[in-house]
């Protein structure tokens, strides 16, 4: 009789955590997790301990949006009820996020002991995170430990969205069978489907006079760049992207239109997408922000749209192919080649007038210096608010080049994104853009970059609170405390700050910043609390009249 194998259940999980690409792990220790973290401290992987279990999340999100996976380790319900609300965004923006969750013992259960941390009962973390994840597994049986860890890592992967496993204490140095993993298969498409559909498209696109391509957050999620850059390469037809999918082709690329987000967005994009009689959407979940709160006029008749598991055609829905299938099948299709009057000349964004270096900063003229800072090694990570709205047309050069949360717009994941992203791809250097409020939340994470050895360049939009919910519905709900950001670096005995009140001290601070590449930078942007940028002024007319009860429904 042959003999199986064994392995210990976390030196397993490292393995296979090490075996698909994860460098690091993101955290904060807790007596339920505190055995497995010590495996981690003795293994290839690295731990990176933050201030506060959401900013591990947030961390550990941007860290998929880049390497594939991202992973965050926590204590059992005081950690774990602390990372849904970091693991929901993860879901409804697509990033491949693993939660592993230290919990009682087996034999601590067994005798039904009622200990700390726990609420009602041991399984109520699992059934909360059921919802927002799209695997998960209790690693209590050690018959099948293995082969659970597998199957939920391949989840994560194939669908990338988060996972979940939860860990008892008792189990971590358990001996159980090694079963080799077994590799999920890949979901097939239906091949008359596929030829179905790639003829009807191909018919559309023939017929069409004005096709355009928008693109959105899947193209990156399902690495499925290439297929598009090979289609627009092969039909010149333009190109738009949303403002989750930014990023995913460089603003340089000739077909380039820019970013589309319906009455917020630039009207020469705007124009080329609604008027469009053929508009081929691949992975976009055309959210409120997505399409500038809904104001996006889109014929859907006269729609392509793929995402991941259907492709419609106008009313007509393939429910069965792969959005990916289909891409490259129309990579590879015999289209026509297309000769368009949309894509904009140089004269399509106006050059400004040399700034007074005396004249207060101003919100518009922070983002239009900002522009032209950002080099080829940047990385710009912006949080939701006018730190997001106003970066929309920033110009970006990298296909991962720009992380936000411009779906779900949790506020604070900018600065503890930083950590993940620098660590993800220590080639380039975050810019963070981040508001005095959502700052509040989260920046303390800054003294975990510090730990790491990262150089964040950080800059506040310090205007004394939530500007974006002023323009909706004005109040003291609104109001924050004035915090001296520049001061942060004597706090914590290291970086550089900058006061920043003119277009001259921005100048000044922004060419010390990109030069000081050894320790962080912190830009604090002092600007008047109603002046914000012109997409978020456009945006917010419609939101506010949502928000009091007067828009529509």
């Amino acid at each position: 009789m042959e003999t199986v194998p064994t392995v210990r259940v976390g030196q397993y999980l490292i393995d296979r955590l090490h075996q698909l690409g994860v460098g690091h792990v993101f955290g904060v220790p807790g007596d339920f997790i505190l055995g497995f973290m010590d495996e981690l401290t003795r293994s290839p992987l690295s731990l990176v301990n933050t201030c506060d279990e959401q900013g591990a999340g947030f961390a550990a999100d941007a860290y998929a949006r880049i390497r594939g996976l991202g992973v965050v380790c926590v204590t059992y319900m005081v950690g774990g009820l602390k990372v849904t609300n970091a693991t929901g965004q993860a879901y409804a923006e697509e990033s491949p996020l693993v939660v592993i969750s230290g919990a009682a013992g087996l034999s601590e259960r067994a005798h039904r002991r009622r200990l700390h941390h726990t609420v009602r009962g041991y399984d109520d973390q699992l059934e909360m995170f059921k919802r927002i994840t799209v695997a998960q597994a209790v690693i209590d049986d050690p018959d099948t430990a293995t082969r659970e860890i597998d199957r939920v890592l391949a989840a994560a992967q194939s669908l990338s969205r988060p996972v979940y496993l939860e860990l008892p204490r008792d189990m971590v140095n358990r001996e159980v069978p090694r079963h080799h993993a077994v590799p999920t298969p890949p979901v097939i498409s239906d091949p008359q489907a596929m030829s179905a559909a790639i003829d009807e498209a191909r018919t559309r696109i023939r017929q069409s006079r004005s096709p355009v391509l928008l693109l959105g957050v899947e193209v990156q999620r399902f690495g499925l760049v290439q297929p598009v850059l090979q289609l627009i390469e092969h039909t010149g037809i333009p190109v738009a992207e949303t403002t989750l999918g930014k990023s995913a082709i460089d603003p340089q690329h000739p077909n380039y239109l820019g970013i589309y987000a319906g009455a917020m967005g630039l009207e020469h994009v705007r124009r080329a997408v609604e008027e469009s009689d053929c508009l081929i959407i691949l992975g976009s979940v055309m959210s409120d922000l997505e399409t500038g709160n809904f104001t996006a006029q889109i014929d859907p008749s006269r729609t392509i749209h793929a995402m991941r598991g259907r492709v419609a055609m106008g009313y007509h829905v393939y429910d069965q192919i792969q959005a990916d299938d289909f891409l490259r099948g129309m990579a590879e299709a015999d289209l026509p080649r297309v000769s368009s009057d949309l894509i904009p000349t140089d004269d399509s964004h106006p050059q400004t007038e040399p700034l007074d270096p005396d004249t207060p900063i101003t919100t518009d003229q922070l983002f239009a210096r900002l522009g032209s800072a950002i080099g080829e090694g940047t990385i710009v990570i912006a949080d939701p608010g006018d730190a997001l709205f106003a970066a929309t047309d920033l110009p970006i050069q990298r296909g991962t080049g720009f992380l936000a949360p411009a779906f779900y717009a949790s506020l604070g994941f900018a600065v503890p994104a930083a950590i993940g992203a620098g660590l993800a791809n220590p080639d380039l250097r975050p810019l963070v853009l981040v508001g005095d409020g959502a700052f509040q939340m989260t920046g303390t994470e800054l003294s975990t970059a510090v730990r790491y050895g990262l150089a964040p360049v950080v800059v506040v939009l310090n205007n004394d609170g939530y500007a974006t919910e002023r323009f909706m519905l004005d109040g003291s709900f609104n109001d924050i405390l004035r915090w001296d950001y520049y001061k942060l670096p004597e706090l914590l005995g290291t970086g550089v700050g900058h006061k920043v009140e003119t277009n001259g001290d921005l100048e000044r601070a922004l060419q010390a910043a990109i030069a000081e590449r050894d320790q962080f930078s912190i830009l604090d942007v002092r600007l008047g609390r109603l002046d914000v940028s012109a997409p978020l002024k456009r945006l917010t007319t419609s939101m506010a009249k949502q928000a009091q009860g007067t828009g529509p429904e």
